[in-house]
């Protein structure tokens, strides 16, 4: 075998490798920086049909048979993230402190950024998502579930 053809095949191996490497870590779901920790659940949770009005506000939760509730906090390191997951069911999520910044799998380009005493919701169902923490203090997030009595409370995903 000639010199060059060795030092091309080196080469398509090398890049083999490292192409192989960079698929991985774009399909990885796991977390990065990311320190979970459960204050309460699953905790079992009956139906509820809730109207709650005031002059400034209307709020209602309806849920069908039994749901497991679940708070839990996220501590997310600058340069960390959750991973790309989804939840079978919805989450009301507080950014106790730092800033999160939201990417979701229908619109995986666009971040949507959330601030110290703001909060959002994330639907849960069939898409997913990613939080990651741009800034440079530790993002601290709690969030609320209402998920299915047995379910997991988080489903690891791929990347879109």
């Amino acid at each position: 075998m000639s010199r060059s053809v060795k030092l091309m095949a080196a080469g398509a191996f090398v890049a083999f490798a490292f192409g192989g490497i960079a698929v991985g870590i774009a399909w990885a779901t796991a977390g990065s920086g990311i320190t979970t920790t459960i204050i309460a659940g699953p905790t079992q949770l009956g139906e509820i049909h809730l109207n709650s009005e005031s002059d400034t506000n209307d709020v209602k939760i309806k849920t069908k048979g039994v749901s497991d509730l679940w708070v839990v906090q996220n501590r997310i390191v600058p340069g960390g993230h959750t991973g790309w997951h989804s939840h079978p069911g919805p989450s009301i999520v507080s950014v106790v402190s730092g800033q999160a910044t939201q990417y979701r799998s229908d619109d995986p380009f666009t971040p949507i950024v959330y601030s110290a005493g703001t909060a959002f919701v994330d639907e849960g169902g069939d898409h997913a998502h990613i939080v990651v923490n741009e800034g440079s203090v530790d993002l601290v997030l709690v969030a609320v579930q209402i998920l299915p009595a047995g379910a997991p409370r988080r489903i690891d995903v791929a990347a879109p």
